[in-house]
């Protein structure tokens, strides 16, 4: 093999090297925004599906992942809560000192017909406030919509723009599904089960 060839290799190897390189760089997930988190406490918060309406003692989804990560999940859901309520309550976290805060807001603010703007500013502000305080946050989106989901695509910018980890509608495949809800809104012990599975993956490595 000639000089001129070899070469012509080594270039063409280095370029492939570079091209690889570029397209790992700008095709990786952006880093969790105060990951690894230097809190201690592990914390659900939210409305009636943190709370776990609808599901026995204990089979709730924030039950089930605190059995799957063997660690205690503070469970801070309040049924019935929008998102204005959520973050008028943030004074309450106060006495925590948050590792992870499992966030799920919103479902609420579709039922009372809360203008979308109004949700999407109201979480934001939440995880902003959440980020000061150190933790990582883990955003679980809801369905702004039964035929139509008019809060994917908000849900899926706030993830990015605040750099949080991530769950898309926690709801998919459930509404509607007698054998899996306990009433049209909240799941039974099976859907419940589903979430925690969804949810699991994303929070294991975030907890270690």
């Amino acid at each position: 093999m000639n000089k001129l060839t070899m070469r012509d290799l080594l270039i063409g190897l280095f370029a492939l090297v570079g091209v690889a390189f570029v397209f790992s760089y700008f095709s990786s997930p952006a880093p969790i925004r105060n990951y690894p988190s230097s809190g201690s406490d592990i914390i659900a918060y939210g409305d009636s599906l943190v709370w776990g309406q609808g599901a026995d003692q204990r089979k709730d989804f924030v039950s089930l992942l605190s059995q799957k990560i063997g660690q205690p999940i503070i469970n801070l859901g309040i049924p019935g809560q929008t998102t204005e309520e959520g973050l008028s309550r943030l004074a309450g976290l106060n006495i925590y000192h948050p590792k992870v805060v499992i966030l799920l807001l919103g479902g609420n603010d579709y039922i009372k017909q809360v203008p979308i703007d109004d949700t999407f500013s109201n979480l934001a502000k939440i995880i902003e406030d959440l980020q000061h305080r150190g933790a990582i946050v883990l955003l679980l989106g809801v369905r702004g919509g039964v035929l139509d989901d008019h809060f994917a695509s908000r849900f899926d910018e706030l993830h990015k723009q605040y750099s949080t980890a991530y769950v898309s509608d926690v709801l998919a495949g459930l509404l509607g599904n007698e054998k899996l809800m306990s009433d049209e809104i909240h799941p039974n012990d099976a859907g419940y089960q589903i979430i925690a599975a969804r949810v699991y993956p994303v929070l294991a490595p975030l907890v270690k």
